[in-house]
């Protein structure tokens, strides 16, 4: 029988070979909170790969078994696999409520079903499930439970989702997905089914791009006020991880908006700089926009895990 240790083990493993952003990213955290997140994220990778990897006809399919393995680690009796194990220990241990892993199932069915998105505040609401639901989780494991918190937590979620998305127009577009609000798209001039069928940057892209972006500085910033409410050891690797994530952006700026010829990177030694700018920050208190009530479409997600006002 498998111990904790050797789960854990195979976890890391999973991760160190299949996600070696979140391996790298991961050093950050204070070791308390990087044993149950190497659970967490061996799960969502898992999940994450179990839609991707599949045939279309077949992504709904793999969407209800992660429902069902869902079922069985709340019940207490999870499939008998490491990822499995381990995520069920971390659930019962931090109290994640099940609306949380739920959510992101969600939005993985969203995207099997190949769902359209006509308004920015469709958008946000994909963005809640497949980025502000890993968010609060973190959040619980680091030891945060205030609605404050995991709202500001939903915030960067939803952010760091519209920079993906702003990043990989292109990219997206050749996997036959737009993510970008349909409305936008229409009133820059910009036909949906071409861009599908032919992705090419214009200007009018750029400035649809370029607003995407801007909403999500707005978030970026209003998640900083979130940080310091963090426990001490964790606040240097969630404002790295909100620095370097923003920075992408700027580099898609700097192309004019073009997401569609070249995908945006952050280089090594920017990513350096930005550490050194998160290790050396004041953190300070914003109380009046940790305050901010959350976003409509992620405070299902607040109202789920949050233990006080």
């Amino acid at each position: 029988m498998s111990s904790e240790a050797d789960d854990l083990a195979r976890c890391t493993e999973l991760l160190r070979n299949g996600s070696k952003s979140f391996f790298a990213a991961s050093r950050l955290l204070p070791t308390r909170v990087r044993a149950p997140t190497t659970a967490l994220y061996a799960f969502c990778r898992q999940a994450d790969d179990a839609v991707d990897d599949v045939r279309p006809g077949d992504a709904r399919a793999a969407v209800e078994s992660l429902r069902e393995r869902l079922d069985a680690v709340y019940a207490g009796r999870p499939r008998s696999s490491p990822v499995d194990r381990l995520f069920a220990r971390v659930v019962e241990r931090f109290e994640i409520p099940r609306a949380a892993p739920d959510a992101l199932v969600e939005g993985m069915a969203w995207d099997a079903e190949g769902r359209d998105y006509e308004t920015f505040a469709d958008v946000v609401a994909y963005s809640a499930r497949v980025a502000s639901a890993v968010g609060v989780m973190m959040t619980l494991l680091m030891g945060g439970r205030s609605r404050a918190v995991l709202a500001r937590a939903c915030d960067l979620g939803v952010a760091m989702q519209l920079t993906n998305i702003a990043r990989d127009v292109g990219e997206d577009a050749r996997r036959g997905r737009v993510y970008l609000p349909a409305r936008w798209l229409a009133a820059a001039g910009i036909d949906r089914d071409a861009l599908l069928a032919r992705p090419v940057f214009t200007p009018a892209l750029g400035t649809v791009v370029g607003r995407l972006l801007d909403e999500a500085d707005i978030l970026y910033r209003r998640s900083e006020s979130g940080v310091p409410a963090l426990p001490g050891d964790c606040r240097i690797s969630i404002r790295a991880a909100r620095l370097i994530y923003a920075d992408i952006g700027r580099v898609v700026r700097s192309r004019g908006n073009d997401s569609v010829s070249s995908r945006a990177t952050t280089s090594t030694v920017r990513k350096l700089w930005l550490l050194c700018r998160a290790l050396g920050a004041r953190f300070a208190t914003g109380e009046a926009e940790l305050r901010a009530p959350a976003l409509p479409e992620t405070q299902f997600l607040v109202d789920a895990a949050g233990a006080t006002p």
